[in-house]
């Protein structure tokens, strides 16, 4: 898989249903603040001569010579898809078509004229079938119900699917956002900071400890250089994915500073599960993401695919090893809560015993320090040395 954290790809559930106008829409609005390729991807099945798509006559798939062939748009005055791009202020539009077979090799063919750095918009379907781009949105009509086939094999990956009516679509603007070259999109769903334990292996609050953030995207330094507590830059993370935040706290005056809701535990003394009860009780969405406050850096691509799976599952938890389980980087629905309140009735409060009766998808982790939290205050030094070096 490609990993391509510049890419929007914005794809379709049918044909004609807005995907080209929601794409021009995007680089018009950032085409300010950096330079956007446009990008049509157009998979073709067999160049055979007969055409699924543009019916006879359209040659798309007959004049395909070789595994794939690119071109770059250079008139924006016709309506051509890759025209509107560039009219829409597009830095550079291409146009690439290429053998179902032959995607990666395709794409790696793109990237050598782009860059693979490149922050672009692109237009596909079967290309996130080998590329995983920053964002992937899905254009669905309201009430369509037959998904032509590219959709139906790649829809289980997108981050969000819009609906379009004709006229608008159901996604605010600001919704979207750019930092860096990294795109982000908020979704229905809740993030659960948990804030709530006692620090006694470090001797301090960890969600208070200062870190700077510096090397990631979300760089949590103030105005005048100076770092933040650990809990508000993991928060920072977090906005531009979810519509809704909440602390997890029995402390509903320590964490004022962040603007979010501190929900306390319902029943005192129960640790993390009677905390996770209380914020899913509160919690504004089904789909929820809880997150420890002593993991720094938040893996966002291991966190989207959590989300994604969490459409099918009631919950999705990491795993390393055998038995080595993270529930406080996990997805939960509102459904488990029938099976938490039963666990802590029962005086039960391990989390992994709650999830017990549930649907739950256990992701394999390979690399551990994906999920690298701070325990000690040699965990803390570590990680704030890390950062130093990142600055240098």
């Amino acid at each position: 898989m490609i990993k391509l954290p510049g890419m929007l790809m914005v794809g379709a559930v049918g044909r004609g249903i807005g995907k080209t106008k929601f794409a021009c829409s995007l680089i018009k609005r950032f085409g300010s603040q950096c330079n956007i390729i446009g990008i049509k991807a157009t998979t073709v099945e067999k160049a055979d001569g007969s055409c699924p798509r543009g019916g006879s006559g359209c040659g798309v798939c007959s004049s395909l010579q070789g595994h794939y062939y690119i071109t770059e748009e250079l008139d924006k005055h016709t309506n051509k898809d890759t025209c509107r791009m560039l009219a829409a202020g597009a830095s550079r539009v291409f146009w690439l078509r290429v053998l179902k077979k032959h995607l990666e090799e395709g794409i790696n063919a793109l990237l050598d004229i782009i860059g693979d750095d490149a922050v672009s918009v692109c237009e596909s379907n079967s290309l996130c079938s080998v590329v995983g781009p920053g964002l992937f949105i899905m254009i669905g009509s309201c009430g369509a119900k037959n998904n032509k086939v590219s959709a139906k094999d790649v829809i289980r990956y997108a981050d969000r699917i819009v609906c379009f009516d004709g006229n608008e679509f159901d996604i605010d603007a600001d919704e979207i956002g750019l930092i860096g070259n990294r795109w982000t999109c908020k979704i229905q769903a809740t993030a659960i900071i948990m804030a709530g334990g006692n620090s006694v292996r470090m001797g301090r609050d960890k969600a208070m400890l200062s870190i700077s953030g510096q090397g990631t995207p979300f760089c949590n330094t103030s105005q005048n250089g100076n770092p933040q507590p650990m809990i508000k830059h993991i928060a920072d993370q977090l906005r531009p994915y979810f519509n809704q935040i909440l602390i997890s706290s029995n402390d509903t005056s320590k964490y004022g500073f962040l603007g979010l809701e501190v929900i306390p535990d319902k029943v005192k003394g129960c640790g993390p599960l009677g905390g996770i009860a209380s914020a899913l009780n509160t919690s504004a969405n089904e789909l929820n993401f809880v997150v420890a406050c002593d993991i720094p850096q938040v893996d966002t691509v291991l966190m989207k695919t959590m989300l994604r799976e969490g459409r099918d599952f009631d919950a999705v938890v990491p795993k390393i090893g055998q038995s080595n389980y993270e529930p406080l980087f996990a997805v939960y629905k509102k459904d488990v809560l029938a099976a938490v309140d039963a666990a802590l009735l029962s005086g039960n409060n391990r989390i992994i015993d709650a999830l017990a009766g549930c649907k739950v998808k256990y992701v394999d982790i390979v690399d551990a320090g994906q999920l690298k939290n701070i325990n000690t205050m040699d965990d803390y030094q570590e990680f704030i040395g890390k950062e130093s070096d990142a600055c240098l």
